[in-house]
């Protein structure tokens, strides 16, 4: 069974913000490198369309930094599964839209092969660069890990018990307001530290793996 693991950066007092966190060449490879070990990325809407407004410009046109471009190619080619109620469709390459977060869903793409989810039920809509009768996209995530990086996305599927391993990288800032990562989390989780890395920012890498109860 493919793990699902939460990604993303968080401010030294625990907001999350995509525009606020550094983004140097030494953080893009570490991100890189998950992308190269990811066989779906799930997000909602408010990431998605964030990511979805600036990469796929970056690989028609490349920024000539390499840490940079290689992150668009990668999260361009990665199939993608975005939960909204609101979005009618989505037009991102190798990207599927789902309506619901089922829970038996997740299990079933945490066991499945495809990039994408099976659409035998009714929350899933057609999407861009997706087959409608839901094999996944063409380049699909075989036995690579589910990946995570959308903060209301991570506490829903926390809440459901399934995530493996969060993989969150700490800026070096205390950013005062915004969106708390674990607010709406109540339960406590116990948590096993895998490991570690530090960048020249400042910032710091931690993965934890879930104690499963």
């Amino acid at each position: 069974m493919r793990k699902l693991i939460a990604a993303i950066n968080m401010t030294l007092d625990g907001f999350c913000d995509h525009t606020a966190g550094i983004a140097d060449d030494e953080i893009h490879e570490h991100f890189n490198e998950i992308l190269r070990n990811a066989g779906t990325f799930l997000y909602g809407r408010i990431t998605y369309q964030l990511m979805e407004s600036y990469w796929p410009s970056l690989v028609k046109k490349p920024s000539g930094n390499k840490p940079n471009d290689e992150f668009a190619v990668l999260i361009d080619n990665v199939p993608k599964i975005v939960f909204s109620r609101t979005l009618k469709s989505v037009s991102w390459k190798n990207s599927e839209l789902k309506k619901e977060i089922l829970k038996e869903d997740i299990l079933e793409l945490k066991q499945s092969r495809n990039g994408g989810m099976e659409s035998r039920s009714k929350s899933s809509v057609g999407s861009g660069g997706m087959d409608s009768r839901s094999q996944g996209p063409a380049d699909n995530g075989g036995n690579k890990n589910i990946y995570v990086g959308s903060p209301s996305l991570i506490v829903a599927l926390t809440q459901l018990d399934l995530i493996d391993e969060y993989h969150i990288v700490v800026q070096p800032f205390i950013l005062g307001s915004g969106l708390t990562l674990f607010k709406n989390i109540r339960d406590k989780i116990n948590l096993k530290l895998l490991k570690t890395k530090t960048f020249g920012c400042g910032a710091i890498a931690l993965d934890y793996e879930r104690i499963k109860k």
